[in-house]
């Protein structure tokens, strides 16, 4: 899985965009981040100006694939 196959699955899914960011950095307030950094794909949950729960991987892949399986609970029927 790829970053535009993340979005459609979190569309098709009907996950809140406000509950996550993709590839935008920083640390937006209370959000699940999936950004990529220095060769690496990091995930972590920003909150409070803190990276908490942070999980690296070497593919872009197996980050979405983590990414949305966080993720796929939030969604609403």
């Amino acid at each position: 899985m790829n970053i535009k196959e993340l979005e459609g699955k979190l569309k098709i899914a009907n996950v809140p965009k406000s509950c996550y960011s993709i590839l935008k950095g920083g640390l937006p307030n209370e959000v699940l981040c999936l950004t990529a950094e220095g060769g690496n794909w990091i995930v972590y949950y920003s909150e409070r100006g803190s990276r908490t729960g942070l999980t690296t991987f070497k593919s872009e892949s197996e980050a979405c694939i983590y990414f949305y399986n966080k993720l796929k609970k939030y969604g609403r029927k």
